[in-house]
């Protein structure tokens, strides 16, 4: 038996970052409330929550907080939100990742230009929530190329294309391609992380190899479930899991290679559980 393991797993920056602050302040002793889950792992959170980080869900929970210091989650916050925060005064720290404040400046800036601005993404995750708060004129989410077909606007109108960060790549290759045949005046921004694009294709690339894959990370993380998807395209025998005790006991007959990734928000640690199981049932 053969493991395959992905070589850009785990981690990603902003991630990296946001959890690296948090560790620091609780390590320091201060008291932390987060604004939404600061990533999306359920195991990383309930951890992070026992070391006195508490979740806050709505603005309304502001008016709770009593000195702590509020942490903005890698994914960002609405531009309303974040004006609440600080008309009330609240002591912060800005974690949401760089590439996720560029897509609130092109959007923002397309707005003042004109445009109309066009997120392929998911409308509920809080990353696009954001980033359509700071768009000032006609905005539009669509999750893939079959809502862009059904978009109408005007064919000479001026649109501002921009994909959620952790978007499926081939995915909105396929929406530009749609949106060059309606002939509109096009501005297409790959906002997609290069951190993403690189475990997409890593991904696909192994579960062509290997007779079944296993896909790490939490079951509320966008890309780790665009990552189980891509592969699950590919091998039919795709797993999706949080950690090791939910890999079945064996795999199916004939499984002889077996492929390994793991969403931007997995701790390594979690890689290591999975590794050494996976392990013991080769």
């Amino acid at each position: 038996m053969e493991i395959l393991m992905a070589e850009h797993a785990g981690f990603c920056f902003g991630v990296a970052r946001v959890i690296s602050e948090v560790d620091r302040r609780l390590t320091a002793g201060e008291r932390l409330m987060t604004y939404g889950p600061v990533i999306h792992n359920e195991r990383v959170i309930q951890e992070l929550e026992e070391r006195g980080a508490h979740v806050l869900n709505t603005p309304e929970e502001l008016a709770g907080m009593d000195g702590e210091t509020l942490v903005i989650r890698a994914h960002g916050v609405t531009r309303q939100v974040m004006a609440q925060i600080r008309q009330m005064g609240l002591s912060y720290t800005d974690q949401t990742c760089p590439f996720v404040k560029r897509i609130h400046r092109i959007v923002a800036e397309a707005g003042a230009r004109g445009e109309t601005v066009v997120v392929a993404g998911d409308p509920s995750h809080p990353e696009v929530e954001g980033i359509v708060s700071y768009c000032e004129g006609p905005c539009f989410v669509i999750e893939g190329p079959e809502k862009a077909l059904e978009l109408q606007l005007e064919a000479d109108t001026r649109v501002c294309l921009v994909a959620q960060t952790t978007f499926q790549i081939n995915k909105f290759q396929e929406i530009v391609e749609v949106f060059t045949r309606k002939v509109y005046n096009l501005n297409v921004v790959d906002t997609v992380c290069n951190a993403t694009e690189e475990r997409q294709t890593e991904a696909a690339r192994l579960a062509e190899e290997a007779d079944a894959m296993i896909v790490i990370g939490g079951a509320k993380s966008s890309n780790t479930r665009k990552l189980f998807e891509i592969c699950r395209d590919r091998c039919p025998n795709t797993y999706l899991i949080q950690r090791a005790r939910e890999l079945p006991e064996r795999f199916p007959e004939g499984v002889r290679r077996i492929g390994i990734t793991a969403g931007a928000s997995t701790p390594n640690n979690t890689i290591e559980e999975v590794l050494e199981h996976v392990g013991r049932i080769v």
